[in-house]
């Protein structure tokens, strides 16, 4: 295998510059969930070039296509990559800049799709060399609960053929180009959307002894419930309860009738996860109730847990290290952060991993979802030389 990985390697060198003009037109056009009709046309002319037979309109816009090497129904190894992008205004000073104002690839999913573009090349140039069928997904709607994965499964998408295994990447601001990360097990927490209207009676701030005030019932709202996280779990049990929205639309005289709060709720635990949504909405109504209010709490339940495989996760980690080098692949902490993939990770024996982006001294080194962000380009030639390495591994142990 040692003359496949480094011819793996060499086409991954050799692809990336193609890759990186694929990566810059997917962030100059950058499209919301559900919308991303555009990005799902680039990527078919792409997929019929390369005649890499394709189904589109999955959910909309999703796409699945297939590469079959020799003896197709051995095995079936899936790839993910996540199209849509945020409503962020973009800061970047690149030439790639997003023409979509209010719309950009803050999340990497630029990144994800054109890995995957790249990895596609990769494995269809090598068919001849592999038995199995590889199932390429390009899903819409990961930032949007309930999410693409969860559509894409219910239409079908883990069917016809079934993977056996199946692969996610993602790109990874902390991680420094060059470089994966890889956890197995418990990974990334569920995400719930914390949705609370308190109701009061409005009217002069100067007269506050004739009013119900909805502000100051939300305040004690938000402080109680944090409650629920410093009193209520275990050391073992991560817990994140976050409000980052709170509107009351009066002014310096006027209190409002209604403030709306919005938030995130995030575990590891599904009988947890639950009966925190009951705490929440407990201490939230007898709280306004007992100042002579009233709310409406409405919990949108969102993405589930994500669980990497343990055997999968391990054997990766040992083939990326063969890949990239010892140095290069890291073992990493659990994350708060959530992931639609979960929804995948549920049916099929899965790994979700990390691509590093980082570049500090090219200045690449900000967050996910900031008008900043961006990556160093030469991460794509990682990302789509480890996923071909990967799924050639998955294939030969079958």
């Amino acid at each position: 295998m040692e003359v496949l990985r480094e011819k793996v390697k060499t086409m991954a060198s050799d692809y990336a510059s193609e890759i990186v003009k694929i990566r810059r037109h997917l962030h100059a056009h950058p499209e919301l969930s559900n919308q991303e009709f555009k990005t799902s046309e680039y990527i078919v002319e792409i997929l019929t070039e390369l005649e890499i037979p394709f189904e589109k309109g999955i959910f909309k816009t999703g796409i699945v296509a297939l590469i079959e090497g020799k003896n197709p129904d051995k095995k079936v190894i899936a790839l993910r990559a996540d199209m849509d992008a945020l409503p962020i205004n973009e800061q970047n000073k690149v030439e790639y800049l997003s023409q979509n104002k209010g719309v950009m690839h803050a999340c990497g999913h630029d990144v994800h799709m054109a890995s995957l573009i790249g990895t596609a090349k990769i494995l269809n140039d090598l068919k001849d060399e592999f038995e199995g069928t590889v199932k390429l997904i390009f899903q819409p709607a990961e930032e949007k609960i309930p999410g693409g994965a969860k559509f894409m499964i219910e239409e079908g998408v883990l069917e016809d053929p079934t993977p056996t295994i199946m692969f996610g990447q993602h790109v990874f601001p902390e991680l420094e180009a060059g470089k994966i990360g890889i956890k197995s097990e418990k990974y990334m927490a569920s995400a719930d959307e914390i949705n609370i209207t308190v109701k009061g009676k409005g009217g002069h701030a100067a007269t506050p002894y004739m009013l119900v005030d909805p502000i100051l019932i939300a305040s004690q709202i938000i402080t109680s419930l944090q409650q629920i996280v410093s009193r209520n779990t275990h050391f073992n049990m991560p817990t994140v309860l976050s409000f980052g929205r709170f509107i009351a639309d009066g002014t310096y005289n006027v209190i409002p009738d209604e403030v709306e709060l919005k938030g995130t709720f995030r575990t590891f635990d599904e009988d947890w996860r639950a009966k925190a949504h009951h705490k929440i909405e407990q201490i939230a109504t007898s709280i306004a109730k007992a100042a002579g209010g009233d709310c409406d709490v409405f919990i949108d339940k969102g993405y589930p847990f994500l669980v990497n495989n343990v055997a999968v996760s391990d054997r990766a980690f040992k083939h990326a290290v063969e890949f990239l080098g010892e140095e290069n692949v890291v073992e990493l902490d659990l994350r708060m952060t959530a992931e639609d993939f979960a929804y995948f990770a549920q049916q099929v024996p899965s790994c979700f991993y990390r691509l590093g982006i980082r570049n500090e001294k090219r200045g690449i080194d900000s967050n996910l979802h900031t008008p900043t962000f961006d990556v160093d380009e030469k991460s794509l030639e990682t990302g789509m030389g480890v996923m071909a390495w990967l799924t050639l591994e998955e294939l030969k142990n079958s």
